[in-house]
């Protein structure tokens, strides 16, 4: 039990309570780790991989966990999307999941740099120092690509796409050309925004993923 003084009153808690307040404050952060045999996988992206509009469990990282799960039911992956976020935060990011002693990282940023027009050269280096950091701590790197609109400008636009291609060769690690392949431009699988995928898109990205985390997990494996 523990005993707290609040001006002239003393106030008595039992301990279960306490220590029940402390578990849902710190649950979170053990997620990956109560299973020191799971293969954790850290999805680091955006509002893309957040699930905008959605709730969590309809987003591609908890679809494709499902799905890789009938195969190695100790996979978890980790939603690691931040709504808005840009590749600037990618390497602090990733250094607070290494808490979580992950064996692949899923690397989903880029898509906001490129519909803010920033600086391709910086968002270069914004990814590169993530890889570097994941290599750093022995987690193998999937780098996924996106792209931008046709009204960007062709120059930008190549400029912007070859970033994620170049980084995929120059570091020799997996890569999925684009994120959303299959799904962008298509009515039936956005919400009205046109831009973020709806639950049936999220579906055809973990389809279309499937297939190459389960290639690579073998691979890691190994």
């Amino acid at each position: 039990m523990l005993l707290l003084f609040e001006g002239e009153k003393f106030i008595f808690f039992p301990m279960t309570s306490m220590l029940l307040a402390l578990s849902l404050l710190v649950s979170p952060l053990v997620f990956a780790q109560d299973d020191p045999s799971a293969f954790v996988i850290v999805a680091l992206g955006d509002s893309l991989t957040e699930g905008y509009g959605l709730p969590k469990e309809d987003a591609y990282p908890a679809l494709l966990q499902q799905r890789l799960q009938r195969f190695y039911p100790r996979v978890r992956i980790i939603n690691a999307g931040v709504s808005g976020s840009t590749s600037a935060s990618a390497e602090s990011r990733l250094q607070w999941q290494l808490k979580n002693k992950p064996h692949l990282l899923f690397l989903a940023l880029g898509a906001n740099d490129g519909l803010r027009g920033l600086n391709t050269d910086a968002m270069k280096k914004n990814l590169q120092k993530a890889i570097d950091l994941a290599h750093a701590n022995k987690v193998h790197v999937v780098l996924a690509g996106m792209r931008i609109p046709m009204n960007y400008g062709n120059d930008y636009r190549q400029k912007y796409e070859a970033v994620f291609s170049e980084l995929a060769k120059s570091n020799n690690i997996d890569f999925v050309p684009f994120l959303l392949d299959g799904v962008a431009m298509n009515k039936n699988l956005n919400l009205p925004d046109g831009i973020h995928p709806n639950s049936s898109g999220y579906k055809v990205i973990a389809d279309k993923l499937l297939p190459v985390l389960k290639k690579i997990i073998d691979k890691v494996q190994k």
